[in-house]
Parts: structure tokens; sequence; C-alpha cells
């Protein structure tokens, strides 16, 4: 009576080692076990549809106490096949009895189900948990990852609006509307040009200063460029440099190549791929004036003529235009044509361009210094300036106010010279390259949002199938769950009889993971 009162505790990682070792099962049990699997395989092609049954053989090893379990269905299903002597005449249920005696002798189902019980709780359980844990943790680095795409997005597409914008295109058809904005720079020259004569003052007060401080004027004047569109606007670079407009201008044509032009060059090239010159007559009588005399022997007749000898020390060569009536157009004078980059205005000439934007930070470099001179103490800007008592009233009247309005009016100047817009529409008169460039350019951050789209789409699409995957883990795991719990139990309780009901108890089991 007392020894039933100790419990019988056996760890579930030795338990086939110790039925082993107890002698309830033979070390060669595994060789009959594959006899009884193939019987099990035979057997199951042949079941009668019966709810218990399917859910029986559904999402587990089939055991021996499966098989028992089977025995007690058929017995109910094969009840009009039992003859008087109370043996069953199915084939089914011979099957089943017969694969039932062949595990409980040398207690080869206790093996089996001890080897069972061993590789769920150790490997089952633990790796399809260790699955579910992976395909969560893959949702969160797909999360992540489509954090990072939507931010890639968010960035290249803000990057082509600013651009865009900095053009002040839609960016819808790229080339077309770049070509189209290209028209507007003269416009905007000009704008820029008559902005430029409030700095009339500041180029006074530059010129005045530099005049004064070396004591005669300036070789070649200070800021011409800057002086000369005052003075003269925004003119062309012909007028710049022979001093007067030219009667007609011819400026080069904008070399600017949309997707529409070359799509219809294509169209042309194949259109003209043969081309028909028809009938050509090269019969043709030329008048060369005079009479020519092409027979005989093919010499020419020249007429009666006196050639003499002419040395050339006495040949004059001092003969003026006038004297021998030839009419020569010098270059900017009346009759001239400015073509070429003579035909740009001066705020479009590359050339010219960069003299006017030069001489605009001059001006600005020059007014800084004179404001932070004026900012000085007070005393030290009296003596600093008491120095112009005998030079021009510009020089003189100068204050920190006037100065400061000065700077300002540069700067205006000089920021919508330097404004982005005005810098790529020149960028792309001048250069055919360019445009492909920025028009690549904008492309690729297109292409790039599409991309960052496509990737978080995938990203989801990815996270939906980890998800369903999940889905289908979580019942798989607790149908093993629940029926290792079951085999654990039912392995104690057989255990059990064979030490008079001592309860036993597996230790390490399900419970622990």
């Amino acid at each position: 009576m007392e020894e039933q009162n100790f419990s019988i505790d056996i760890n579930t990682g030795k338990l086939l080692e110790w039925l082993i070792s107890r002698r309830h099962c033979n070390k060669d049990w595994h060789t009959k076990v594959l006899v009884i699997r193939e019987k099990i395989n035979n057997a199951i092609q042949d079941m009668p549809e019966h709810d218990d049954i399917a859910k029986l053989l559904s999402g587990t090893y089939i055991n021996y106490f499966h098989c028992l379990k089977i025995v007690e269905i058929l017995k109910e299903t094969e009840a009009d096949t039992k003859n008087v002597f109370g043996r069953y005449g199915s084939q089914r249920m011979k099957d089943w009895q017969e694969i039932v005696k062949m595990y409980e002798k040398d207690n080869v189902y206790l093996a089996e189900v001890a080897q069972i019980l061993i590789r769920n709780v150790n490997y089952e359980v633990p790796s399809t948990k260790k699955q579910i844990q992976k395909l969560e943790q893959t949702q969160i680095d797909l999360d992540k990852k489509e954090v990072e795409y939507k931010k890639s997005e968010n960035t290249a597409r803000s990057e082509f609006n600013l651009l865009c914008k900095q053009l002040g295109i839609p960016g819808e058809h790229i080339k077309q509307e770049l070509a189209e904005k290209v028209k507007e720079l003269p416009e905007i020259y000009e704008n820029i040009a008559k902005k430029s004569k409030s700095l009339e003052k500041a180029t006074e007060f530059y010129s005045g200063f530099v005049n004064y401080t070396l004591g005669r004027l300036h070789d070649g004047g200070c800021v011409p460029m800057v002086k000369y569109v005052i003075e003269k606007g925004n003119t062309t670079t012909y007028e710049w440099i022979y001093g007067e407009p030219p009667l007609s201008i011819s400026e080069p044509p904008l070399n600017v190549k949309t997707d529409e032009d070359l799509a219809n060059r294509k169209v042309e090239d194949t259109e003209n791929a043969e081309i028909d010159f028809g009938e050509i007559d090269f019969n043709v009588d030329v008048d060369l004036g005079g009479d020519i005399n092409l027979e005989g022997e093919g010499n020419i007749d020249w007429g009666e003529g006196n050639v003499e000898e002419v040395a050339l020390e006495d040949i004059d060569f001092n003969v003026s235009l006038e004297e021998s009536g030839i009419v020569v157009e010098a270059a900017g004078h009346e009759g001239g044509v400015a073509s070429g980059s003579e035909a740009y205005t001066v705020l479009d000439n590359t050339s010219t361009r960069s003299d006017f934007m030069n001489q605009l930070f001059e001006l600005e470099a020059f007014l800084k210094l004179r404001l932070y001179e004026l900012k000085v103490d007070d005393r030290v800007n009296f003596l600093s300036f008491s120095q112009f008592h005998d030079s021009s009233s510009v020089l003189q009247y100068s204050n920190l106010e006037n100065t400061q309005n000065m700077l300002d009016n540069v700067q205006v100047v000089l920021s919508q010279m330097l404004d982005t817009k005005v810098q790529h529409l020149h960028n792309i008169k001048h250069s055919a390259r360019y445009m492909d460039v920025l028009a690549t350019t904008l492309k690729q951050k297109l292409s790039l949002v599409d991309k960052m789209i496509a990737l978080q789409n995938a990203m989801k699409q990815k996270k939906k199938d980890a998800a369903r995957e999940v889905e289908s883990l979580q019942p798989l795991l607790q149908c093993i769950i629940q029926r290792t719990k079951e085999l654990q139990t039912q392995i104690e309780q057989d255990i059990s009889k064979k030490y008079k009901n001592r309860i036993v108890h597996l230790t390490g089991g399900i419970s622990t993971l």
C-alpha cells in the first residue's frame, strides 16, 4: 500500500531508454514497426465513411491508441458481419485486429508512442512555434521596409515636384513643356533689364569712389556691362560690340528636340526611304556668253588680243576702294546683319551674361564693404568720410540708408539672374544636351516613384502571404499540442497499469514548452 503512494517520475526525453532498460520493450522494436506501418497504410485504403474515423485520421500520425479507437468504431459499422461465435467476417475488422495484436506483441506500441512523444516535444512543437515566430518577425520587417519605401517615394516625388515648380512646368510632357518655357526668356531678361535701372546710383557711387581713390578715371570704366544695360537695356550683342543696332537679326534656331519631334522624324525617315527623282534631262544648252569655238582640235578662240608682259614693280597696289568702284559694307555699319552669338541679347549671350553677373557681384561686394564701414563707430565713420569733402556729391551724401537701398537693389537683380528657373532655361537654350539630361533626371524621379510604389505593393503582398501562413500554422500547432498531451496521458496510464496503478509523471513534457 505504501509503494502505491510513491509516484514514478520519468523524463520525457529519456522515456524510450527507460522502457528498454526496464525490458518493457525490445531494442529491435523499430524493425517490427515497419511491418505494422505497411499494414496500416494498406488498411486505410478501405475504410467506411464515418465522421469519427475521418476526424481520427486527420492531422496526426496514427498510433496504437488510434487503432484501438478504430476497432471500436468498426464494431458498430461492421456489426452485421458478426457470426454466432462472435467473430467478424469483415476483412476490415480482421486487418485492424491483426494490427492491434502486432502492436501489443513485445509492447511495440509503447516504444513507438514514446518515440512519437519525444519527437513532438523536442522537435515538432518547437519547430512549428519557431516557424510562426519567424513569420511574425518577417511581417514586422516587411512593415519597416514598406515605411522606408514610402519615405523614398515621398522624397523622389518631392524632388520631382520641386524641380517642376522651379521650372514652372506641370511635368506631364517634359520636353515639350521645357521647349515652351524657353520662349519666356526674352520677357524675363527684359524685366531684369528694366529692374537694372534702379542700379544707376549704385554704379555712380562705385565709379565715383574708384575714380576718387585712383585720382583719375578708371581705365575702361567700372562695371561697363551693368552701365550699358542700365542705359541701353537688353540690346543685341551686335549693338554692344559695334555701338549701333543691326538692320536685321538672324538668331540661331533653338536646338531643342522634343519626343514629338523625334517621333515625327522617324515617320519622315520611313516615308522618305525611297525617293523617285523622275526623268532628268542632262542635255541642257548653256549660254556662256561670247563666241566659243570648240570645233577642230578643241582649242578655244579668244579672239585677237595684245598680251604684254607686266612687271610686278610696275603695278600700283595702293588703289582706294572708291577708285576701284568696289563697295564694302563693314561689320557694325548700316546694312549689318546680327547673326550667330551676336544675335543674342547681352543678357542671353553666355559671354556678356557672365560679365554682367560678375560685375553685379563686384558691385555687391563693394556696397557690403561700404555698409560695414558705415556701421562702425561714428567717430571713425566721420574721419573716414570726411576725406571726401572735395569729391562728388554721390560720395559726400552717402549714408547708411542710401547704401543699404543700393545694396538691396543690386541683390534683387542678382537674385533674378541667379534664379534656378532662369539658369535652367538659359542652359536648355544654349546646350542641346542639357535638356536631355534635365528631362532624364525628371523621368528618373518619376521612375523611382513608380519603383517605390511597386516595392510597397510587393511588401504588402508578402505580409498577406506571411499572415495567411501564420493562420494556417496556428491550428496545426494547437492540434499537435493537444494530441501530444493526449498521448502523454495515455502513456502515463499505460505504464501505471504495469506498476499496480502507481501514479506516473512524464516530466519535461509538453507543459514545459
